[in-house]
């Protein structure tokens, strides 16, 4: 019967002209970065509609167009209820395969002054373990060769080249993935990418472009046929493209934009709610190792234990006490807080979020692309406490679930559907290596995660955390280390 019920639409309220290309167009996005925009625009104005570009897939505009690009967010509480928030700041959906030409003319548009994108670790193409550009990688070798780009990082070379030729400023580049001083990140991409196919227009960009680095941070599980059901019968209209999210959000923003455009330059992010300072830093080592370093540790060791989600992890005693462990003695003695932060606090709302039985975020969904993860969210805090002198049994132990969890084979047995972007040279080097040791040798071999340094201090380690979890399974290996 849902079915029948009447396609979202837009309302009569006069549409904001674009102002911002997002690279990237998944939920996240639109649970998040959009809904601040949108805020922004309601309280204060401004020409800050957004035209969304999918890199890889015209599914999310196939889904959007038919309701002219009106979505739903749906806040789930922790008591069950449900908030329906429909977001109307999406103007296009643009899909970079079918025609990349149409993706460079909106992001040369003046009009558009910054670029945002959320297109994860490896949407980068750059090297977990060095933060530098990969020159090997497929997508980088043809942005090299030719005009119309495939990559992320060649898409922002290529229009901020027609920027400069045509006489016009630069865009502002916000990223909003989870990488450790992320706007620093994309800037050497794109700095690197352009001075191969320009040096003067490298020189340009360094000069007049922006990166500001930013923190985000609201869990968005993956909508799934039956919330797209649920909502339609509860409701009284279908939506397509519903996005879920928890009712938490924080964006904490470097306000650095192009200073060619005056006051014009970004949207009033901070009457929406998010935090404008000078250095995003402290804000980014609390949220990725204490939010995504937890996480990780979570999906990996929890899926081995036969755990579906991240709430069903943490009710289970033994991983609620592992986490609280990875926050006291491990993770939060590596870092320095942001000043005037309480951060018992913060890992005590952490544990809270986590615990929300209506966010359905799926173990198996944190656990894909780990190969770019780790070193941001695990490898960096174990080195900090190996420099200083502190052991980190908790978080080795996470990074021998993912050695097994990429092996492909859980603990009963059963096949594991790994999604990682290394996941054919994974399985290749597990496939040749016989014992124990010889699989976590080669796997610490593999320089696109781990730097020699780490590899040399971890070997025998995680060689006791795989044999451990091999022996004892994920469950009982976590007991053993709190």
């Amino acid at each position: 019967m849902h079915a029948d019920s009447p396609r979202l639409n837009r309302s009569q309220a006069p549409r904001s002209k674009p102002g911002i290309v997002h690279l990237g167009l998944g939920a996240f996005f639109r649970a998040f970065g959009a809904v601040y925009v949108e805020n922004a625009v309601r309280i204060s104005g401004g020409d800050w509609g957004i035209v969304g570009v999918s890199l890889q897939s015209a599914d999310t505009r196939n889904r959007l167009m038919p309701q002219d690009f009106v979505y739903t967010v749906v806040t789930q509480e922790p008591d069950g209820g449900e908030t329906l928030h429909t977001v109307e700041i999406l103007d296009d959906v643009l899909v970079a395969p079918e025609d990349p030409e149409a993706v460079l003319a909106r992001m040369s548009d003046p009009a558009i002054r910054i670029v945002t994108l959320t297109v994860t670790e490896k949407g980068y193409c750059h090297d977990p373990a060095t933060g530098m550009l990969n020159l090997a990688h497929p997508d980088i070798m043809h942005d090299l060769e030719n005009a119309l780009p495939k990559s992320a990082p060649g898409f922002l070379v290529r229009a901020l080249q027609r920027r400069r030729d045509a006489g016009h400023p630069p865009f502002t580049v916000l990223t909003c993935d989870n990488l450790p001083e992320n706007g620093r990140l994309v800037r050497r991409a794109v700095l690197d990418l352009a001075g191969r196919i320009d040096p003067g227009l490298a020189e340009w960009i360094g000069a007049e472009g922006r990166f500001p680095a930013t923190m985000v941070d609201r869990i968005t599980p993956a909508t799934k046929p039956e919330d797209i059901e649920r909502l339609a019968g509860k409701a009284g209209y279908r939506d397509e493209a519903p996005v879920l999210c928890e009712p938490f959000r924080q964006w904490v923003v470097e306000d650095d934009f192009v200073p060619a455009y005056g006051a014009d330059a970004r949207p009033n992010l901070a009457a929406a709610g998010a935090e404008m300072v000078a250095d995003v830093t402290p804000y980014e080592n609390m949220k990725l190792r204490m939010l995504n370093g937890t996480h990780s540790s979570l999906a990996y060791l929890g899926y081995l234990a036969g755990h579906e989600t991240i709430a069903d992890t943490v009710a289970d005693p033994a991983f609620a006490d592992f986490v609280k462990m990875l926050w006291r003695d491990e993770i939060i003695p590596s870092f320095a807080p942001p000043e005037g932060v309480d951060i018992q606090a913060y890992a005590d709302a952490l544990f809270d979020r986590y615990s929300n039985p209506s966010i359905r975020h799926r173990t198996w969904q944190i656990a894909m692309d780990g190969s770019q993860k780790l070193p941001q969210r695990i490898l960096g805090t174990i080195t900090d406490n190996l420099d200083a002198g502190r052991a980190s049994r908790g978080l080795v132990l996470a990074v021998a679930g993912w050695m097994r969890y990429v092996g492909g084979i859980d603990e009963k047995g059963d096949p594991i559907d790994v999604k990682d972007p290394l996941a054919d040279k994974l399985r290749e080097r597990l496939g040749t290596a016989g014992s124990i040791d010889r699989k976590v040798e080669s796997l610490l071999a593999m320089r696109e995660i781990f730097s020699s340094g780490q590899a040399e201090r971890l070997a025998t380690p995680l060689a006791q955390a795989y044999a451990t979890l091999c022996e004892r399974g994920a469950r009982r290996s976590v007991e053993d280390v709190t």
